[in-house]
């Protein structure tokens, strides 16, 4: 018993002398984390005591059409509260406004390009939703219907009612479906396109619509699996890129005007005009110069409407026939300066296909009078004058080869490796570091989804990625029953959008400093990775966040990805904006910098009297 009493004694002093060690240790730990000298010392502090991200609310991502009263227990609030815009505001495009666009000049449609507003008059309120406005329709039953509240608008109802662009019907507007080339409907003009271009098997994936109306083309598209890009001007066709939105159908406000298109080159399988009202063979072929820069080699260029069918519709155009002769053989002498092969006309359509390389076209090569775009500035577009140039394709070794890389047809090029990547025409990127792209963003959604599992199923349409990189957060979501406008912002090191389209997705250049160029109330969901980090010092934090406020739609979603410190002030600004917010941790653990916000815009609408 002696032995047995001593053995005891013994354990029992070591044990006091293990546990004394263990709180001495960690003790002097947490003395050294805060001391400055430890690996996420003040970050762990600002993260446990200012959000307290370990423990995340029940946000609600559901539509419900009222104020959601969430908890929000984010430090001390130091910004004023943002208050409602006038009810005049309703609609506001800050780069688009109408009255500011009537002071520039009209040649070359440059009054309806971008002009933003300088500081002294940008806005600092938040824009209204109309009464009445309610959450749009689920996909595809929104590709026919869009609430008349949303978009209390009927002017094309009349304008356009012979074309069957938009009927209205009661508390709703019909969306039959048909356009100004083809009032009985896209999908028989979509399989007269088909019975020409190859669109049923994924080798046309993105397409370009130029002055698209309603959008009721890349509508309808979007069930041969093609996705386009559509864009209109905002002008006396009031809201038709805003309907298109509303849809569901991507679109941004634009023209084809004096400045070159947002994208860079070679990267659409197909652009289209129909009745566009553009100009083609006026300013030396300029704009059929530009959609050669943007069309991929091989692609096509559909034309429908004036001249094309001149000798069947020219009484109905009210134009002469010798007019009407006289500008499609301009058109025809540009696209073969251009080396386009006219590849149909039939029905008032008209096909063209591009080259696969400059080898291909010896004219080309040695005509003195085609002048060159400079090839070191192919990606240099934003507020860049368009340029009667034609741009070089990359070199190749033979004629059959296709310059920059062929492409896998979709859905396969969406994870191939893009031939910009294994060409090395991306500085900075390799084979394997975009694989790595890859598998780190599908790590990140299936974080995402534990925290908002409506994600991909359905309830956000429109998505926007406002630093999207290498495509990879649009490609690990890729759904028919969404789709993602991936933003690569102008002042990001890497232009990658151009491994964005060879994926098989779409997006544009944009300065965050500025108004996007859509209307209110237009995306479900926002994702802004590392947006704020890359802006800190170019331009607020404000701007970018009522920027994003305007485009949002009541009860949409924000994802942030960012630094805490980042973070914790960009959080201060939402709550501010009547967003409710939580921060959580990285997926890697709270000892990661990275953070993640999450928010929720809540839903109102325009006061009687607003403020």
């Amino acid at each position: 018993m002696a032995r047995s009493s001593t053995e005891s004694r013994t354990r029992t002093t070591v044990s006091v002398v293990v546990l004394f060690g263990l709180c001495s240790f960690f003790y002097l730990l947490g003395v050294w984390q805060r001391s400055g000298f430890g690996r996420g010392d003040s970050i762990a502090a600002v993260v446990n005591e200012q959000t307290k991200c370990v423990v995340l609310p029940n946000l609600n991502f559901e539509t419900h059409h009222s104020a959601s009263d969430l908890p929000n227990d984010t430090g001390s609030t130091e910004v004023k509260t943002f208050e409602p815009c006038d009810a005049q505001y309703t609609d506001y495009t800050p780069c688009e406004e109408q009255k500011r666009a009537m002071t520039f000049p009209r040649d070359n449609m440059i009054y309806r390009e971008r002009h933003c507003p300088p500081e002294k008059e940008k806005l600092y309120c938040l824009v209204p939703a109309p009464k009445g406005y309610a959450a749009p329709f689920h996909w595809p039953k929104s590709r026919d219907y869009v609430h008349y509240a949303n978009i209390p608008h009927k002017s094309l109802t009349v304008e356009k009612a012979i074309q069957n662009w938009v009927h209205y019907e009661g508390k709703v507007f019909r969306f039959p479906g048909g356009g100004t080339q083809f009032p009985q409907g896209a999908d028989k003009y979509i399989d007269h396109l088909a019975s020409v271009i190859p669109i049923a098997n994924g080798k046309v994936r993105t397409a370009l619509d130029t002055g698209c109306g309603v959008a009721s083309l890349g509508a309808y598209l979007l069930k041969k699996n093609v996705l386009t890009m559509s864009f209109a001007p905002r002008d006396n066709h009031e809201a038709q890129v805003q309907f298109a939105l509303e849809r569901g159908v991507p679109a941004y406000i634009g023209v084809l005007g004096s400045m070159k298109l947002s994208f860079p080159s070679r990267v659409f399988d197909m652009a289209h005009c129909s009745r566009c009202l553009i100009p083609w063979s006026g300013n030396d072929g300029m704009y059929m110069m530009e959609v050669d820069r943007v069309l991929r080699p091989g692609g096509y260029w559909v034309l429908s409407g004036p001249p094309i069918g001149w000798k069947i519709h020219y009484k109905g155009w009210q134009r002469t026939k010798d007019d009407l002769q006289s500008e499609q053989r301009r058109i025809e002498q540009v696209a073969e300066l251009l080396c386009w092969n006219k590849i149909s006309e039939k029905d008032g359509i008209a096909i063209w296909r591009k080259r696969i390389n400059d080898k291909s076209c010896p004219m080309k090569q040695e005509n003195p009078k085609v002048d060159k775009c400079e090839l070191a500035y192919d990606n240099d577009v934003w507020y860049k004058k368009m340029e009667v140039c034609v741009t070089p394709l990359p070199d190749v070794k033979t004629m059959t080869e296709v310059a920059g890389g062929q492409l896998e047809p979709f859905p396969q090029r969406l994870n191939a490796v893009p031939p910009r990547i294994t060409h090395g025409f991306v500085p900075g990127f390799s084979v394997q570091s975009y694989q790595d792209d890859n598998k780190l963003w599908q790590k990140h959604i299936n974080a995402y989804k534990k925290i908002n599992n409506l994600l991909d199923t359905g309830r956000y349409r429109n998505i926007m990625d406002m630093n999207s990189g290498l495509g990879s957060f649009a490609a690990a979501l890729e759904s028919t029953k969404l789709w993602v406008m991936n933003v690569v912002p102008t002042i990001a090191d890497t232009s990658t959008l151009g491994v964005i389209y060879e994926r098989g997705l779409i997006g544009m250049y944009h300065d965050w400093c500025e108004g996007f160029s859509t209307y209110p109330r237009t995306y479900d969901l926002i994702h802004a990775n590392a947006v704020f980090s890359l802006y800190e010092n170019k331009c607020k934090f404000e701007d970018i966040l009522l920027e994003m406020d305007r485009i949002l739609r009541p009860e949409g979603a924000v994802i942030i990805r960012d630094k805490v410190d980042v973070l914790v002030k960009v959080e201060k600004i939402a709550n501010a904006m009547r967003w409710q917010t939580r921060l959580t941790d990285h997926e890697g653990g709270p000892h990661v910098p990275e953070k993640i916000l999450f928010a929720v815009k809540q839903y109102w609408v325009v006061e009687s009297k607003s403020s």
